[in-house]
């Protein structure tokens, strides 16, 4: 509803301390189902390895580098070239790219006779012309994919015949086998920089200082919680006739300090590449804060004046390497690659606050009018909580129902002495906290010593779902009170003694968030007297 803008201002030219509490009311409460942290904020979620690499291209973009796309897929040659007498070792390690050869098909009577028993009519010219679009796809004028157009078309037929052409009449097709080429694809960056910088040296002046962040694949004998068939390389290059191991060290101290590691070492890497001057493969490891270690990060090292020599580079070429990969483990606290880069396959873990907007009230009254009512009773309720027993309150309320005038008279009530009209648990607050669900008392009174620390931490650092036992269990009571007027049931009883579940306080739970609780031995521990005691009567 709009507010009356004209009127709130004359009434705050009269009283303005009185309407501004007043206007309080223009303000409506949200629906139990749509408050926080039922409702959630909608964005959209990068994954974390996407997230690396643009930090670490702006990284290097701070830096002053220059980003560049590499080769992907390179020549065998180009490996013996680089690695020379590691060659053979890293071609191990490296994925050959095959293809289907083109056969060489041609059009004999025995082919134009199956064609025609498929109820095609072929003369002179169609023959020619499909002969044609078979030479022509021999030589690669036709691409695959458009050879079954081609063959529709040369036939005049439409595209599920041509289809149908293709399997019955060309049966070479279905016995074609790869075969393999001498191309792959790259599984160091470094294959991709020598031929970049071997072009680009003829083209720019130095000093140069270049960045790829890309795809690398690598024929690993299994992928594990640290290796996978493809990986991002976050690799650069700094060209210049004074280079040396120096700009390794810079670069890497400037490049990771800017992820929030703060002390540096540098160990010569015992694995000695033959790519690699003699004495310039150096390993980089972090020290990070946050985890409280060392940790191996990255590589770097001078080209060998050999392999540069056969590229006709002729000065030297610091190269640094880094494992996109493992530096998002690093920041995203993952202990396995692959349930990190393919979350997919892996169990997702919910998080609390998403735990917490799975847990809804369950059995909710569909009149407004009724829904109100509710929150009436939970007021009064929560008024008359710590009367001392025996007593009774009664609440009555006038409804317009089906044409008719209906009264609602509901009694709490608690008969036993020496207690309160509601018990201690009443206002208990449903948390989540760790993956498990509490609930937790406002105060902790009668609250076991060992208990008390966990449900203390729970309230402090864990998500309240804003729901009280005293609201699951009175919108449960005003929902039988509609359902009693539906059926015309004039009087009943409804009374929750202890609460053992979060049923018995009118909560439910998404099945995904009640799958990860019992998967990962997490507990739901709602336990906890609230002793409410009703009888309700319609007339």
């Amino acid at each position: 509803m709009a507010f009356d803008t004209k009127k709130i201002v004359k009434m705050a030219e009269k009283d303005f301390e009185k309407t501004w509490r007043e206007t309080k009311t223009l303000i409506k409460d949200k629906h139990i189902d749509k408050k926080y942290p039922r409702i959630k904020p909608t964005y959209g979620k990068p994954h974390p390895v996407m997230e690396t690499i643009e930090k670490l291209r702006q990284a290097y973009l701070r830096m002053g580098f220059e980003e560049m796309i590499n080769p992907i897929i390179v020549d065998e040659i180009e490996i013996y070239k680089q690695f020379g007498p590691e060659a053979m070792a890293v071609l191990d390690r490296c994925f050959y790219l095959a293809g289907l050869p083109r056969p060489d098909v041609g059009l004999s009577n025995e082919k134009l006779e199956i064609i025609k028993t498929l109820g095609i009519h072929i003369d002179e010219s169609k023959k020619e012309t499909l002969r044609e679009v078979l030479h022509q796809y021999k030589k690669g004028i036709i691409d695959g994919d458009d050879l079954v157009f081609e063959i529709a078309k040369a036939l005049n037929i439409s595209n599920e015949m041509g289809l149908k052409v293709l399997e019955t009449a060309f049966p070479e097709f279905k016995n074609l086998a790869p075969k393999s080429t001498s191309l792959t694809l790259r599984s160091h960056m470094t294959s991709g920089w020598f031929i970049t910088l071997s072009s680009l040296l003829k083209k720019r002046e130095l000093p140069l200082k270049l960045f790829s962040i890309d795809r690398c694949f690598r024929r690993e004998q299994r992928e594990d919680k640290s290796h996978l068939l493809s990986y991002h390389s976050a690799s650069c290059v700094v060209v210049g006739e004074d280079v040396n191991v120096d700009d390794g060290m810079v670069v890497a101290e400037g490049l990771l300090a800017q992820f929030g590691f703060t002390k540096f070492k540098f160990k010569p890497d015992e694995k000695k590449s033959k790519y690699y001057t003699p004495e310039t493969q150096t390993e980089v490891y972090a020290f990070h804060p946050k985890l409280n270690e060392w940790i191996e990060v990255a590589t770097f090292g001078v080209y060998s004046p050999i392999a540069l020599s056969k590229y006709d580079i002729d000065v030297p070429v610091m190269n640094l390497g880094l494992g996109v990969e493992r530096l998002a483990m690093i920041i995203y606290n993952y202990e396995d690659v692959r349930a990190m880069v393919y979350p997919q396959f892996y169990n997702y873990k919910l998080t609390d606050r998403e735990i917490a907007s799975m847990i809804k009230i369950d059995k909710l009254p569909i009149l407004d009018e009724l829904y109100e009512f509710a929150k009436e009773i939970i007021s009064y309720c929560i008024a008359n909580k710590d009367l001392e027993s025996p007593c009774s309150v009664n609440i009555k309320k006038d409804f317009e129902f089906n044409g008719e005038k209906r009264t609602i008279s509901i009694e709490i009530f608690e008969k036993e002495p020496n207690k309160k009209l509601l018990g201690p648990s009443i206002l208990n607050e449903v948390y989540v906290y760790d993956g498990n669900v509490y609930g937790i008392p406002q105060n902790y009174e009668g609250v076991k010593e060992d208990y008390l620390p966990i449900l203390k931490k729970a309230k402090e650092e864990g998500v309240s779902t804003n729901i009280t036992y005293l609201d699951g269990i009175i919108y449960k009571l005003v929902s039988k009170i509609e359902e009693a007027l539906l059926s015309n049931i004039d009087e009943f009883k409804y009374r929750v003694p202890i609460v053992r579940s979060l049923s018995d306080i009118n909560l439910k739970i998404d099945e995904l968030a009640l799958k990860q609780i019992m998967s990962e031995n997490k507990i739901i521990d709602v336990r906890g007297p609230v002793f409410l005691n009703t009888k309700i009567n319609i007339k």
